[in-house]
């Protein structure tokens, strides 16, 4: 649930603050990021004096970790098959989302005539399904597999990103991104989850740094491949490529779930023990 609350502040974050932004860049820039730095100083206070530290504390006879030691430890990581089979699968799970944010604004302009207003509005309504709906939907599947869920996820991913390659009116536009956003509400907070089942008590930095190496490369491969099709080949390929690379990841996450049943299980009942 607590992954589901950080969503939530995030995707209100995400509509509030271009609306004060925009706001503010009319009056003055120099305002703006005046006032940009200001809040940033009163986060950083406000998490200092009230958020506590989590890292356990070391015996002070223990030595400090080594470089080298560190690195070893990251082989520990990368030794874990099944987790690396994981972190690949939801690579190509972010590749597909990663179009939503950056090809899906050229490809509404360029091939539809979608005003910059009209795709704003379709970010917005996803960020706003996001704070209505994340703790309803946390709630509801917290009790299934979830492995199973990510690959119910990315399935509505399949289904939402394909949508693009077959439609041409807006209100087909606006049900694709819905779709979309039950796939993000289901598989971002429970593949965070998941991470913290995989790792060992004392490797869980870790296991999340990978986790969020996996997060990086989509993010740099999915806008660069996504060009490529669009500057050489049918715009629409893009969703086509989409719909069969989700396919691909929902049957990774079906295998894992077959997989990693037994050691998901037994990690739950570690974390219920502690």
């Amino acid at each position: 649930m607590g992954l589901s609350i950080l969503r939530v502040a995030g995707n209100l974050a995400w509509i509030m603050g271009p609306a004060i932004g925009g706001f503010l860049a009319a009056t003055s820039y120099l305002l703006l990021f005046i006032l940009d730095a200001i809040t940033s100083l009163i986060t950083a206070v406000i998490v200092y004096k009230l958020v506590p530290e989590t890292k356990p504390k070391a015996p002070e006879e223990q030595r400090q970790e080594t470089i080298l030691e560190t690195l070893a430890g990251y082989r520990v990581v990368m030794g874990d098959k099944v987790y690396v089979a994981f972190l690949i699968t939801s690579m190509l799970m972010l590749i597909v989302y990663q179009q939503m944010y950056n090809t899906l604004s050229v490809f509404l302009r360029d091939v539809h005539g979608v005003s910059t207003q009209g795709y704003g509005f379709i970010l917005s309504l996803d960020a706003g399904t996001v704070v209505l709906f994340q703790f309803w939907v946390t709630r509801r599947i917290k009790k299934y597999a979830p492995m199973l869920m990510m690959a119910i996820g990315t399935a509505f991913y399949l289904v939402g990103f394909t949508m693009y390659g077959f439609v041409s009116t807006y209100i087909l536009f606006v049900i694709a991104i819905l779709l979309i956003t039950v796939g993000e509400m289901i598989v971002t907070p429970v593949g965070q989850a998941l991470v913290a089942h995989f790792a060992p008590k004392d490797m869980r930095g870790r296991y999340m740094a990978f986790f969020a190496l996996s997060w990086t490369i989509p993010a740099a491969v999915g806008p660069w491949a996504a060009g490529l099709i669009m500057d050489n080949y049918d715009p629409n390929w893009v969703w086509y490529a989409a719909g069969i690379i989700s396919a691909v990841a929902i049957a990774g996450f079906c295998a894992l779930y077959l997989i990693t049943r037994p050691r998901l299980v037994e990690r739950e009942d570690q974390r219920e023990a502690e």
